[in-house]
């Protein structure tokens, strides 16, 4: 049997909104998966939390269930509510083709405000704004209220008034005898399209929508330790909501730029540094370069072969949290190409000392000498 969303949150069934907004940021924060210990309980613990406050922060859906309980919730019996105060109208409705009305079944109209739409803002960033952390300026179009009539759809100096079909509940209702007895059903009103009201005389500027397409520049804080991927939200900066609804959010996905330099692996970077065959020998102090304005030097070990690979301790990218990745630096013993007259007598002088045979005699010499009769 599922857990009573009163005892989830851990408040009384007379908690006020507050109380149960309070409650639910608590437990958040506690079973957040990004932060608990053990993630796959959390996440478990964390999804009953959003479904409990997602029914009782609603007024409508907190009246359903304090009648119905989980039986009045969408998805009861079939594993997972569903967060929409409909209850047992949905049986009603496939019968009666309405939602029915009176005692025990009403939900809310169809004229409530809707809430205005979430928009996508996608920004690429380099591996050094990801570092620093940036303030990026972006533009998009959106639909934003009307300035002449304040969202309202109204013409100056008139007002938006109630459907006098509906009496403005944005619902008409019929009555229906069955079987099972005698049922109001209630449908969207068809002269105000359910909602709620009409507008004699609209305005011109919007055209009586309320919202109008406008172009939007904004500045956009990105703080340093993102990653390809992160997501920053914008609150109330999405669309405008018709009839004066609450506007959407707007949501920036971050992608990273390949760096020429520097891959990354989360927090930590990986670079490849080219050596001379002395310094690898010999061993050798040198300056590698970092995303910050710090000088690094690394200390190449006597007899470094290439392909070693050595770390530098939180000099990667910064988190979220606090604290940095490491930088893991690959040195590769660059060969020459070309040699100085001086420098070849020099590597034939250690060759000799070392016993390493050097034949300069060409390929085709040798070749020759190989099939030459004894």
């Amino acid at each position: 049997m599922p857990s009573d969303y009163y005892d989830i949150l851990g408040v009384s069934r007379t908690a006020t909104e507050s109380d149960i907004k309070q409650a639910y940021r608590r437990l958040a924060r506690t079973y957040h998966p990004d932060v608990a210990e053990d993630k796959v309980q959390a996440e478990a613990r964390f999804k009953e939390i959003n479904e409990a406050y997602a029914v009782l922060s609603d007024p409508q859906q907190r009246e359903t269930y304090d009648r119905f309980g989980h039986a009045g919730m969408p998805g009861a019996g079939g594993g997972g509510a569903g967060f929409a105060p409909e209850g047992f109208g949905d049986i009603f409705e496939m019968f009666f083709g309405g939602m029915r009305a009176g005692a025990g079944g009403a939900r809310r109209g169809t004229n409530a405000a809707p809430r205005g739409a979430d928009l996508r803002y996608d920004l690429e960033l380099t591996l050094e704004e990801a570092y620093l952390g940036v303030e990026r300026e972006i533009s998009f179009q959106h639909l934003a209220a009307c300035d002449t009539c304040r969202g309202s759809g109204a013409k100056a100096g008139t007002q938006v008034v109630p459907c006098i079909l509906c009496h403005g509940s944005g619902l008409t209702q019929s009555v229906r005898t069955t079987p099972l007895g005698r049922f109001v059903t209630q449908a969207p009103c068809g002269r105000c399209n359910g909602e709620g009201h009409v507008i004699p005389t609209p305005c011109e500027t919007c055209r009586g929508q309320g919202r109008i397409e406008r172009r939007r520049v904004m500045s956009v804080t990105i703080p340093p330790g993102v990653d390809d991927g992160s997501r920053i939200r914008i609150a109330n900066n999405g669309e405008a909501a018709p009839r004066g609804g609450a506007p959407g959010d707007l949501y920036v996905y971050l992608t990273m730029r390949p760096h020429d330099i520097f891959t990354r692996d989360g927090a930590d970077l990986s670079m490849r540094m080219p050596i001379s065959f002395p310094q690898a020998a010999l061993g050798a102090q040198v300056e590698v370069r970092s995303l910050s304005d710090e000088p690094l030097t690394l200390d190449v070990h006597p007899g470094t072969q290439s392909g070693t690979r050595y770390r530098l301790r939180g000099h990667g990218m910064p988190t979220l949290r606090g604290g940095h990745g490491d930088l893991y630096v690959t040195v590769q013993v660059e060969v020459p190409t070309r040699l100085a007259k001086r420098e070849r007598e020099l590597l034939e002088e250690l060759s000799t000392l070392r016993g390493d045979m050097v034949d300069e005699r060409s390929f085709f010499e040798r070749v020759k000498d190989a099939f030459r009769p004894e």
